[in-house]
């Protein structure tokens, strides 16, 4: 019975070691994307950056999409922002949520649409967040009030769901 603990502890410490091990190089890759970002060399940033947003983390999705918008190291694509603002957004990522409400209220990348600028402002204004609530209220003055039914409860069935890691 004695082993079976002993067993049990090394292989929980195990997995542990595991992860970290697991998550330093994606570390390494996000910090390094980001010195190359602030050097200014945006080309590198994007080929750090890009395997961590396939892979499914939000902070360096939210990245790539900024660099989209701004075409620095990628081509300019507000499409392909959005892109990359959603899958953030999807996974919790407060920022995204702002970027992609406000790129749905002007139509930038995305087909306007306020129902749905209306949802990602609300879900990002429930957090606290300052620019998304009055981001929200300057779209809900586009919509009548069965619309803004409607996004509320779009925006409080809104779960966030991590991508595969």
């Amino acid at each position: 019975m004695r082993n079976e603990g002993v067993r049990v502890k090394i292989s929980l410490r195990f997995g542990m070691l595991l992860s970290l091990v697991i998550a330093i190089p994606a570390l390494a890759d996000f910090a390094a994307g980001l010195a190359a970002y602030q050097k200014g060399d945006y080309t590198a940033a994007a080929k750090e950056w890009r395997p961590l947003a396939e892979e499914g983390d939000a902070a360096t999705q939210f990245n790539l999409g900024l660099l989209y918008v701004d075409g620095h190291g990628v081509p300019q694509d507000y499409a392909e922002a959005a892109k990359w603002f959603r899958r953030a957004a999807e996974q919790g990522y407060t920022q995204a949520q702002h970027n992609l409400g406000a790129m749905y209220g002007s139509g930038q990348g995305v087909r306007r649409d306020y129902l749905e600028a209306y949802k990602w402002l609300n879900i990002c204004a429930a957090k606290g967040n300052a620019g998304c609530l009055s981001q929200r209220d300057q779209v809900a003055k586009k919509l009548k009030p069965a619309q803004i039914t409607q996004a509320q409860k779009l925006s409080s069935e809104f779960s966030p769901r991590a991508e595969k890691q």
